[in-house]
């Protein structure tokens, strides 16, 4: 049970119902195609694979480190061996790639292209500056367009929608390069000046494509409030725990984000459904860490 747990606490649940959020904004993207639901819950398999597999990697990669920064991780208390955890993340990773080519070759490749993004993430550019965010910015977009990709006519149309996510999460990489130690205000400000990008990018989005504004502005404002409010906290003070909190919201908020995106260009009912997995999330990041 003990080593459960352990393998539960590095798979991140809370943060595998973000990624699940991703696709199901993608879904709706697509236009909700219906006769596609069994293609849905193949992505839905793929992308819980993918993100699962790659922080595992992550974990194994960072070893050492976490010996030193975090010892009560399961890999330095031994709980679970680097071995067993290379072994079930790449075996997640692979699953993921099957799941995803029974729906598309281009779906295939997209989780192809995340697996590749996420192994050299984590092997690296993790601890890079402007790579790092960049590259993990870059999955969740193409995570974006994983779940596009059950129609290809929307993913060609609609693919520049992936810089959205891009920026975001490359915000919330730049935040959790503070949350050792902590410190330094000057990434927490370009932080708050790439969330305020991402934010005006979904309120241009009605100028660019046929996106239903009113439907998505309730979703936008609370995302908003949510994430600017835990940043600001941390640029007052910014004190690992602070920032921790911010890094936790930023995840979690982008359940938000994909609620906005999917009610734009869906319906309102679609945003709401997917924030069903809000309360999920936030409940597991309690019993689970998401960094």
């Amino acid at each position: 049970m003990q080593k459960l747990i352990a393998v539960l606490r590095l798979l991140r649940p809370a943060n595998i119902i973000t990624a699940c959020a991703d696709i199901l904004a993608g879904f709706g993207v697509a236009g909700l195609p219906i006769n596609s639901l069994n293609s849905l819950f193949l992505l839905l398999l793929t992308t819980m694979c993918l993100y699962g597999g790659g922080v595992m990697l992550n974990d194994v990669c960072d070893a050492e480190l976490d010996k030193k920064e975090r010892p009560e991780r399961p890999i330095p208390r031994g709980i679970v061996s680097k071995k067993e955890a290379s072994f079930i993340a790449f075996g997640l990773i692979i699953l993921a790639i099957l799941f995803a080519s029974f729906v598309s070759l281009t779906s295939g490749i997209l989780a192809l292209s995340i697996a590749v993004l996420s192994i050299i993430y984590d092997a690296y550019t993790k601890h890079s500056l402007w790579l790092g965010p960049l590259n993990m910015g870059l999955c969740r977009g193409f995570n974006l367009l994983l779940g596009m990709s059950i129609v290809e006519s929307a993913l060609q149309n609609n693919w520049l929608l992936m810089v959205i996510p891009l920026i975001f999460i490359a915000a919330v990489t730049f935040v959790s390069k503070e949350e050792v130690y902590g410190g330094k205000k000057q990434l927490l400000l370009l932080s708050l000046v790439l969330y305020i990008i991402t934010i005006v990018a979904v309120l241009l989005l009605p100028t660019m494509t046929d996106f239903h504004f009113l439907s998505a502005l309730p979703f936008l404002i609370v995302f908003a409030l949510l994430i600017l409010y835990s940043l600001s906290k941390a640029i007052q003070t910014p004190q690992p725990e602070k920032i921790k909190k911010a890094v936790k919201m930023g995840i979690i908020g982008l359940i938000l984000l994909d609620a906005a995106i999917a009610a734009g260009y869906a319906t309102w009912w679609y945003g709401i459904l997917l924030l069903i997995l809000l309360p999920f999330s936030i409940g597991l990041a309690k019993l689970f860490a998401v960094t």
